[in-house]
């Protein structure tokens, strides 16, 4: 079937200049026939339009920041979205909160600097947005929290896996912050989808696209575990439709608009740094500051491992010379932010922080207290560091062996299981015989266990470690992903979480809304297990590859 004008002008043949598109952080590589660059939702829709009649696959991606391939080809078309970076509006609802509209290509640290600065771009704007941007001048100065570690995210890629990072202690993953958004389907046709107008009936969900297009969906019907989460599919009795995209990682369709729920930023925002002497330290003290904080924001974890690794790095000179030396003898660091609203506040939640460690055995004189907005970015280049010195480390080891490349592990387990993971990571890791480095979000019982591997052998050894730890953290009632997404390369991770039963019930799903299987090839899904299971009655391949308004 022969393309449009319009689409002919949008997609091009994948040539060298586009070779960078074929990667991701995750250091994995794919491949594909053709790209595009679309900038409206139109574009979107025009491209998809065309490539419906012969099921080419699809392949969505913005900043290609994520570590789980999703982003990664794997053959036909890759639709890249990070040219549909404009804000689109603004609405001040009745009780005075701001939600903010926006491309799927916005970057976060470019909204976060306009939040900070009050200087939205407007270009365009209807009245009523621009009446709510004079409100937003004049209220509490606003901000989003979801804060993954790297800034230069897309929001829509954040959406796509669910993205958290280290405040979701207290605000939890991006999908509590999305109000709306607008889907295009693999066809072409559009969803648009409000927070609490379309809710399923226990696990049955009625869509209706703005074509026209019935969607019935059985939703999966397993559990998903008590702790941070973003393995597969969003699934519970009587959910609202929004849940069911944010997380999706790519596979449902294409996020071509996001309303985002803005919120006032706290006044005081307070950084402690707590050096300790031993890890079982730190596991007792995040028990206890669970319990007792009343403000935290955030509460990260750094092992021994991750600061020797950092004071080598700063020992080095170069990009880390001006770090701030841990303490001599700390061998591990809890780092804990208060996001408060007065100064009592604060200090009332430090002599919390303080009577944990003595509790524990440690000493408040092993603690940096950042209150200023200068001492604050001193801490957050110490946290930022940390992942950074690894990966030179790596770098270096690559140059030896090129097959070399660091393996970053991404469950969490619920409350009561922080000990028992801890202890399976450190049992496991020693009876390998491999280096590693921890660290991440503790108080989600969650974290990022990077093996450094030093030859093939290492590698290898890793990632059947990573596999034991899937079954064992399955099994402690925990996910496989707590903020990556599953991408290309956990899919096996979540069999192992859920059942082969459970991802047949979420092929089922996918087929509802992508009949041919096109978008996001690969991901969560093995193409064999997706092409076994019997189509889904009703459901209509390329149906309205010329239908649906705008």
């Amino acid at each position: 079937m022969a393309r449009g004008a319009a689409a002919e002008g949008l997609i091009r043949p994948f040539e060298a200049e586009y070779e960078g598109y074929v990667r991701d952080e995750s250091r994995s590589r794919g491949h594909a026939e053709s790209i595009s660059f679309p900038t409206s939702e139109e574009e979107v829709r025009e491209v998809l339009r065309a490539l419906a009649p012969e099921a080419v696959p699809v392949t969505v991606q913005g900043a290609r920041t994520g570590l789980a391939a999703g982003a990664v080809p794997a053959g036909g078309h890759v639709m890249n979205l990070s040219r549909m970076n404009r804000y689109l509006g603004l609405r001040q609802d009745e009780e005075g909160r701001f939600y903010l509209r926006v491309q799927p290509g916005v970057v976060l640290l470019d909204l976060r600097r306009h939040l900070a600065a009050r200087d939205i771009p407007a270009a365009g704007w209807d009245d009523a947005s621009l009446r709510a941007l004079e409100a937003l001048s004049a209220a509490p100065l606003q901000m989003f929290p979801t804060d993954p570690t790297e800034t230069s995210a897309c929001l829509g890629g954040m959406a796509a896996c669910n993205a958290s990072g280290a405040r979701s202690f207290r605000y939890g993953p991006m999908r509590g912050h999305v109000s709306a958004l607008r889907l295009v389907l693999a066809d072409g046709d559009v969803l648009a989808l409000r927070r609490g107008e379309a809710r399923a009936r226990g696990r049955a969900l009625a869509l209706t696209t703005e074509g026209g297009r019935a969607l019935a969906i059985d939703l999966p019907t397993y559990e998903m575990p008590a702790c941070k989460n973003a393995s597969g599919y969003y699934a519970a009795d009587d959910m609202d439709a929004l849940d069911l995209i944010i997380g999706s990682d790519g596979t449902l369709g294409i996020i071509t608009e996001i309303e985002l729920a803005l919120m006032p930023a706290p006044a005081i925002t307070w950084a402690v740094s707590c050096f300790l002497t031993d890890e079982r330290q730190v596991l007792d003290a995040t028990c206890l500051l669970r319990r007792s904080l009343a403000h935290a924001s955030a509460l990260e974890y750094f092992d021994e491992a991750a600061l020797r690794i950092l004071r080598a790095q700063r020992a080095a000179g170069a990009a880390f010379a001006s770090l701030v030396e841990p303490p001599a003898g700390a061998r591990a660091c809890l780092y804990v932010e208060l996001a408060c609203d007065t100064e009592d506040e604060a200090m009332a939640d430090l002599a919390r922080v303080g009577a944990a460690l003595e509790e524990v055995g440690a000493s408040e004189r092993a603690t940096w207290v950042a209150r200023t907005d200068v001492d604050r970015e001193a801490l957050t280049f110490f946290r930022h560091a940390v992942p950074e010195s690894v990966n030179m480390l790596i770098d270096e080891r690559r140059r030896t062996d090129p097959s070399v490349t660091k393996l970053g592990s991404d469950m969490a387990v619920p409350d009561e299981c922080l000990h028992d993971v801890v202890a399976l990571y450190r049992t496991t890791l020693a009876e390998a015989g491999l280096e590693a480095a921890a660290w991440g979000h503790i108080g989600n019982n969650h974290l990022h266990v990077n093996v450094l591997p030093r030859d093939a052998s290492d590698y290898a050894a890793g990632k059947r470690l990573f596999a034991r730890w899937a079954r064992e953290v399955a099994a402690m009632g925990g996910a496989v992903s707590a903020e990556h997404g599953v991408g290309k390369l956990k899919r096996d991770f979540l069999r192992e979480m859920y059942g082969r039963r459970a991802l047949v019930e979420m092929a089922r799903v996918k087929q509802v809304f992508d009949p041919q299987g096109q978008l996001g090839r690969g991901n969560l899904f093995d193409e064999a297990l997706l092409a076994g299971v019997p189509a889904v009655p009703g459901a209509r391949a390329g149906a309205a590859a010329g239908e649906g308004g705008a």
